[in-house]
């Protein structure tokens, strides 16, 4: 159930926390440079996964989650919502793991219904103990999930009697703590105990869920080692066709304005190669561009005006015009090496990000460099033209003090998705949270 933030804070409270907010942070989401050659549209469009090339490199700092699972599931109204923690990114472990073939890319997992978004709005003095009910919900379905991984194949009897039942009674015990923590300050929330049972659902697979997670042209010939920089680029790209240097002024776009690149022809840096890596040029093509009325945005709906420190909590998110099917994992490669695609309704076709990091000033803009406490990238094959909203799980931020938390989009190869103008704001919303 939707609802509004402003009506659970004070208005003009909360309207200055966010405007504070969202100036703080465009230049941190802001200007992300990709240009020259897309490959082929059989290879851009393809959902094929990661060649088995592609090296195991040591992730990025604050990249592998605490839990030790690089992609979490939840099952939220009826499809599985993906959240890849570090932009996909793999311990060495994981990733040598899942190019030997022991990763869950496939097969099936717990699905159970959607808690949080079934709630009514949730008091502010209740907040507390829900959040931590619906973390602990989590819990038991992780638990649940690495079972059904290591004894599932003893037969449907054992996994309906031994994994499905005892979770439904978990959760019964659970969802009823729930209940009575919003009872004793608000309208009793009813029919809640018809969401303990669970079942087994075929997750579809993690390497190709509604577009490929880890795959695509990027890799495959439109970008990574062979496109993005080495082969794709410079040459038969925009370089020599489209202008480098002087092209611009030569009939080609950006004609008149003394355009000083538009590739990496004369660069003196690297090209860039898929990975997570600064001072290198990148070559791939920004790619397609929708039409204003159909360019991405989103909004944070819901969100807590303070927590305590490790205590989890829920961000609700919702997107327009975001085709939440395209996440190339960065981790393997994937960052900024596939061009900006739309699907047949000219919709950007991508995925959103949710990032949570501690201000030491609210003063000073924070650096940069620094890890935030919390990172995910989220893709769950939904989205479209009319807003739907994702509930994304926090577990909780390590200290005391003013959290920035911010939800941006991201296309397949995660920059933030191009706009038809100007003065369109982009696709990000930010808020501020109080850590106690």
């Amino acid at each position: 159930m939707r609802r509004s933030t402003r009506a659970r804070r004070s208005s003009g409270h909360a309207r200055s926390k966010r405007l504070l907010a969202v100036v703080g942070t465009l230049a941190v989401f802001g200007g992300v440079v990709a240009v020259t050659q897309m490959s082929s549209a059989h290879d851009r469009r393809s959902t094929s996964a990661r060649p088995a090339s592609a090296a195991c490199v040591e992730p990025s700092p604050g990249a592998t989650a605490p839990s030790g699972s690089g992609t979490t599931r939840t099952w939220q109204d009826g499809r599985w919502v993906r959240n890849h923690w570090g932009d996909g990114q793999q311990s060495l472990a994981e990733c040598q793991q899942t190019r030997a073939g022991g990763a869950d890319n496939g097969g099936s997992a717990i699905a159970c219904p959607d808690v949080a978004g079934r709630l009514p709005r949730v008091p502010d003095r209740a907040r507390a103990e829900v959040d931590r009910n619906l973390s602990l919900l989590q819990a038991q379905i992780a638990e649940a999930d690495r079972r059904l991984a290591a004894e599932g194949r003893r037969g449907q009897d054992f996994v309906r009697d031994a994994i499905l039942r005892p979770l439904a009674g978990k959760r019964r015990a659970t969802l009823e703590r729930i209940t009575i923590a919003i009872d004793r300050v608000g309208p009793r929330p009813q029919g809640l105990a018809r969401l303990a049972e669970c079942q087994v659902a075929p997750t579809g697979g993690n390497n190709n869920g509604g577009g490929g997670n880890n795959g695509g042209g990027g890799n495959n010939g439109g970008g990574g080692n062979n496109g993005g920089g080495n082969n794709g680029g410079g040459n038969g790209g925009s370089g020599n066709g489209g202008g480098n240097g002087n092209g611009g002024d030569n009939g080609g776009p950006g004609a008149g304005l003394g355009v000083i690149a538009n590739d990496c022809d004369e660069s003196r840096l690297r090209p860039h190669d898929g990975f997570q890596n600064g001072n290198r040029c990148v070559s791939t093509a920004f790619g397609e561009v929708g039409a204003a009325a159909n360019n991405p945005s989103l909004l944070i709906t819901d969100f807590p005006g303070e927590v305590n420190a490790n205590q989890p909590f829920t961000l609700r998110v919702a997107t327009r015009n975001l085709v939440r099917d395209r996440f190339l994992a960065a981790g393997q490669g994937g960052y900024y090496v596939e061009s900006s695609l739309l699907n047949e309704q000219g919709l950007v076709r991508g995925h959103f990000h949710t990032a949570c990091r501690m201000l030491d000033s609210l003063r000073q803009p924070p650096q940069p460099q620094e890890v935030p406490a919390f990172f995910v990238a989220t893709e769950d094959s939904r989205g479209g033209a009319e807003p739907d909203e994702v509930t994304i799980q926090i577990p909780g931020l390590p200290e005391s003090g003013v959290a920035q938390c911010a939800v941006w989009a991201g296309d397949g190869s995660h920059r933030v998705p191009m706009m038809e103008r100007a003065n369109q704001t982009p696709a990000f919303d930010v808020v501020r949270i109080d850590v106690k």
